[in-house]
């Protein structure tokens, strides 16, 4: 059964299209503000919105409508959206089509032309992949999203920036599955995973016994990607002999694997990501300039989680699953937590205090039932999750949400030592 969400702010409207529609075998949502309309369109899996232009008191102007449209379409860009106007705003409504609006129709509307409408948009609609949604609520989000989308449908290099855990790897799949490469490969390599003596070799590829332990030709990441995008996460920590070999493939498409002498030439979209701030890195000779903007042909920079606060439940909400709910303390005891592993300590508190809900509903105990450090400072938090893992560096940063080097980092930083908690 398809979905519809209708949004105006008439309760006889409402209702006049909550029957008709349901008489026809569709499911109706209602949201009588802008508000609840973003909340359904984040939350739940829609198929179709019918909007109003105006959801104030005595405004006629259109532009509420207008906002609400362009958010819905950052949130979900193929999300079909039908306009129904009142003849004064016409001129705004056949904007709105010009920005992918699915349709319009004017007030009163025809309920056959209104049925005939929803039936080719919907069977006409490409639903985007669950697995690779982004889940957000905030201003800031939404305009990156906008803005991403916008960049996905082009041909040049992203250069994603944010702290660890922020969703940066999210944010390139999703860019990926928007442009026109989505039906070719997406690889990704996690640079600081790799030993450095080995990253040319995983980048490239290696003819056997191009060094010692290469007992077999083996293809690299670009040769992998070649005709569609290649995800390079902790661009920072390639070697700078690398850098330059990555450079001449931005430049040329063109590459050798380690042992070779026969050049390969492919076609590949990179998008890379860092924590680290690049440009500091260029000044201390530690990354090629012309290798940065080669990468950046458009920075998208993703803030932390606590700097976009508004993100918080929504992303908590679809981290427990649709089969629980948040108490009001436990929304409180999450909104006023630092975060400071982001997105990916949000989703593992989340998952964990499952473990601990009753009837389905997670409370500030089953937050802090699983991890009672959780309201302490960042360097007491670190120290008592690195205690509880017998400083199990992997396992304590998985916890924490964090790399290993950021919290190799974050140790150096408070001078934590085991045993001394």
């Amino acid at each position: 059964m398809n979905t519809i969400l209708i949004v105006d702010d008439n309760p006889d409207i409402l209702d006049a299209l909550d029957l008709l529609l349901s008489i026809h075998n569709y499911k109706v949502l209602s949201a009588s503000n802008v508000k609840e309309a973003l909340l359904s369109v984040s939350r739940q899996k829609i198929d179709l919105v019918i909007q109003d232009m105006n959801f104030s008191e005595g405004t006629t102007s259109g532009e509420e409508g207008k906002q609400l449209f362009y958010t819905i379409k950052a949130l979900n860009p193929t999300l079909p959206v039908i306009v129904i106007t009142a003849w004064s705003q016409l001129e705004t409504a056949i904007t709105l089509i010009k920005s992918g609006a699915a349709d319009y129709l004017p007030k009163p509307w025809d309920d056959h032309t209104l049925l005939e409408t929803i039936t080719e948009h919907i069977s006409g609609s490409i639903q985007p992949d669950e697995n690779n949604a982004l889940i957000y609520q905030s201003k800031e989000m939404a305009e990156l999203v906008f803005t991403a989308t916008k960049v996905a449908a082009a041909q040049i290099n992203i250069l994603i920036t944010g702290p660890n855990g922020s969703g940066k790897e999210k944010l390139a799949d999703f860019i990926h599955q928007k442009s026109s490469r989505v039906c070719a490969p997406f690889i990704k390599v996690n640079m600081g995973a790799i030993p450095q003596d080995l990253m040319e070799a995983e980048l490239f590829g290696a003819e056997k016994g191009a060094f010692t332990g290469a007992n077999q030709a083996r293809a690299g990441r670009f040769e992998a990607a070649d005709g569609g995008t290649l995800f390079l996460d902790e661009i920072g920590n390639l070697t700078l002999s690398g850098q330059m070999k990555l450079l001449r493939v931005l430049q040329t498409g063109e590459f050798e694997r380690l042992g070779s002498n026969v050049t390969q030439k492919v076609d590949v979209r990179v998008i890379s990501a860092t924590n680290a701030n690049l440009l500091i890195d260029i000044k201390n000779g530690a990354f090629r300039e012309d290798l940065y903007y080669r990468l950046n042909g458009m920075e998208l920079s993703i803030l932390p989680l606590n700097k976009r606060k508004g993100d918080i439940l929504p992303l908590a909400q679809y981290f427990i699953g649709g089969n629980a709910t948040l108490s009001k303390d436990a929304e409180q005891f999450l909104l006023q937590h630092s975060w400071p592993g982001n997105v990916r300590e949000l989703e593992n508190t989340c998952k964990r205090a499952l473990i601990f809900a009753e009837d389905g509903r997670v409370t500030t105990s089953a937050l802090t039932g699983q991890a009672q450090s959780a309201t302490l400072s960042e360097k007491d938090h670190i120290s008592a999750v690195l205690e509880k893992h017998d400083w199990t560096i992997a396992h304590a940063a998985q916890e924490l949400g964090l790399s290993r080097q950021t919290l190799y980092r974050r140790i150096e930083k408070f001078k934590l030592v085991k045993g001394e908690q």
